[in-house]
């Protein structure tokens, strides 16, 4: 019976990868226009949520969103949240319909055909660089002040599969507080069960998503970074723990 086990994560991991390539290499002519100019990006992000939902119904996730505020047209936010799993981002594109820019780790960009992409849309970063750390600043301030959004998983990484929840990275926090725009935190209940980076592991199910008030940082500055810092993850960590009670 083990030996079966094995056999379906083996194969179910082969799938995702196929899952994820086939609809690029479909879509691959149209993908290649939408990143041309960054004026369109918006198109870009909407091909990118027909990507993340054809990979999400692919492999059997059955995903439910649950919203306490909606963002407003024409708004720039911070969306912020747990971050355990391979498909964390394309549960954040279904989640959220407003265009926002990724920030991510620049080792992504390396990846086969994803990494073409990613490179050309996202802001890549370089933690073991002060110089990369400083330039997503100010990449960061041009995207808001064409009207979107941006979106980073404040962990920093992935946690080991035992930690519930990492310490969040000052980031997030520092950029939205620079630009006065709302952290818009998002629970992720049940990503890690459903295909964690531990290979051997994972399976089709459920996937809930709670998608918290805004946290406001009108009036807020830079010392009010940890605080800020401090709020928004004991929503998530609170709501980690409704969602999984007995974890």
């Amino acid at each position: 019976m083990k030996i079966l086990k094995y056999i379906f994560w083996t194969l179910y991991r082969i799938y995702f990868y196929i899952l994820v390539v086939l609809p690029i290499l479909v879509m691959f002519p149209i993908l290649v226009i939408s990143i041309l100019k960054e004026s369109w990006y918006p198109f870009f992000f909407r091909l990118a949520r027909i990507w993340s939902k054809f990979i999400l119904i692919g492999m059997g996730f059955a995903y439910h969103i649950k919203r306490e505020q909606k963002p407003e047209k024409g708004k720039s936010y911070m969306f912020i949240a747990n971050h355990t799993s391979m498909a964390d981002i394309m549960l954040m594109l279904v989640s959220v319909k407003s265009p926002f820019v990724f920030v991510g780790k620049a080792e992504l960009a390396k990846i086969p055909l994803f990494g073409f992409f990613y490179k050309r849309t996202c802001i890549l970063v370089d933690r073991s660089s002060a110089k990369s750390r400083h330039a997503v600043f100010l990449r960061a301030q041009k995207r808001l002040q064409a009207g979107l959004s941006i979106c980073i998983f404040p962990e920093g990484g992935v946690p080991e599969e035992h930690i519930e929840l990492d310490s969040f990275k000052d980031g997030a926090f520092r950029l939205a507080i620079n630009h006065q725009i709302p952290v818009v935190p998002l629970t992720f209940g049940d990503n890690k069960k459903r295909l964690s980076y531990t290979f051997f592991s994972g399976g089709p199910g459920r996937m809930r998503v709670k998608i918290h008030k805004f946290i406001p940082t009108k009036g807020l500055t830079i010392e009010d970074t940890k605080t800020l810092n401090a709020q928004a993850r004991g929503v998530i960590l609170r709501q980690l723990k409704v969602f999984n009670p007995d974890r």
